[in-house]
């Protein structure tokens, strides 16, 4: 067995309980850049490792209690302790995961489950090289606070930064779920939880319900640019559903008419959203022309292929058309979404059907498109009790003797 660096003043209990009590540690370096460190308090002590970086807690010193190699340890097993965190051991399985590393894991998880792997590069992007480095059990809620607020001070767009902060989130829950001794899930709970801008609890802006022919003659503009990038937004306006459910979609996921040729429709992806979602599909209906111009790029594409590659820039390029059709520059592609869903309240769709068909719930229309349900209930109007009808007593009442 390999000779242990021994500190006379932490070697056994007797020693350690003569030391001063205090807040500073008492260390002992047993390898370059590892330190094994000792607090002495007025019960038992703890030991703790220090590396260049970061400064760790593992264990109870056995002051008042016989050592049992996990939660209280001796000094020659809180070396060995020591090493092994810093370290780690032959395989590695045992060195605390960085937050570099945590994402590399998160971005393979999304490889493997079809996500995007964009979201762990957007989270690498904005993160300095201490915060990379720098092991997820020991991250801080101040110290994520002060990250994320940090890039909202720097102008970036509040939704943007609520996009990094859930993927941020997602990652480090991933971790922790792989590693039991990161326990400071708390840190990102708080230390991340989402800033709401002034007004955001505001139902959708009155130009986000835009008329049928305006959003015709931007898919048209659309197509004037690109055919592929045309088509795609024809799909969102047609269907309401999201940009990532439009890109999984095959050929083998358009339905045969059957026998009647007049009612196409297409089985759509659902988002993952959600814990733990499984995959699955909804049948949409859709309209005869949206029908063929996915059946033609079926057929052009083959029958292994995608419908739609993905196209990073779409919110850029549809800005781009907004602008030369004069329309409102800040609005997205999802304007679409929001469209096709006012549209069919409007037209007094039942609630679980529109929340069905577009991938939500219930409770999130109500919240967000809350204004023009008021609207679809004017039809209901005509079912009142009209007010102007008397209300005469009915012969059979007979009353109460006293």
């Amino acid at each position: 067995m390999a000779r242990v660096i021994y500190a006379d003043k932490l070697r056994n209990r007797t020693n350690r309980l003569r030391l001063p009590i205090r807040k500073k540690v008492y260390k002992q370096k047993v390898a370059p850049s590892v330190a094994v460190c000792y607090r002495r308090c007025a019960g038992a002590g703890s030991w703790s490792v220090q590396t260049d970086r970061w400064l760790k807690r593992f264990a109870l010193a056995d002051d008042h209690e016989q050592a049992n190699g996990s939660s209280v340890m001796d000094y020659l097993q809180a070396v060995q302790q020591a090493l092994k965190l810093a370290r780690g051991t032959e395989g590695g399985t045992d060195k605390p995961v960085t937050v570099s590393q945590a994402i590399n894991a998160y971005e393979t998880d999304l490889a493997v489950r079809g996500g995007a792997k964009h979201n762990a590069v957007m989270v690498r992007n904005h993160c300095d090289a201490a915060l990379l480095a720098k092991p997820v059990m020991l991250l801080a809620e101040a110290e994520l606070r002060d990250w994320y607020r940090a890039m909202l001070a720097a102008g970036k767009k509040p939704s943007t930064a609520s996009r990094i902060v859930r993927s941020t989130k997602a990652m480090l829950t991933l971790a922790s779920k792989r590693d039991a001794r990161i326990t400071n899930a708390a840190a990102w709970k708080h230390g991340l939880k989402l800033v709401k801008p002034k007004g955001s609890s505001l139902p959708p802006r009155d130009h986000y319900h835009l008329s049928d022919a305006t959003l015709l003659n931007i898919v048209h503009e659309c197509y004037r640019d690109d055919p592929d990038f045309g088509a795609l937004v024809e799909v969102l306006v047609g269907t309401g559903a999201r940009q990532s459910q439009v890109e999984k979609l095959r050929p083998r996921d358009l339905l045969d008419d059957g026998d009647d040729a007049s009612k196409p429709s297409v089985m759509m992806w659902c988002s993952l959203k959600g814990r733990d979602r499984e995959p699955e599909q909804r049948r949409l209906a859709v309209s005869l022309k949206l029908a063929r111009m996915l059946r033609a790029r079926a057929i052009a594409r083959g029958p292994n292929r995608l419908l739609f590659d993905r196209i990073w820039d779409l919110s850029a390029r549809f800005r781009a058309v907004l602008q030369r059709l004069g329309l409102d520059p800040t609005l997205t592609p999802y304007v679409a979404r929001h469209a096709s869903i006012i549209r069919q309240i409007r037209n007094g769709k039942p609630l679980r059907s529109i929340a069905f068909a577009h991938d939500t719930s219930t409770k999130e229309i109500e919240r967000t498109y809350g204004r023009y349900l008021n609207v679809a209930s004017e039809d209901l109007r005509s079912g009142l009790l009209d007010d102007s009808a008397a209300v005469h007593g009915v012969d059979n009442v007979i009353p109460m003797v006293r």
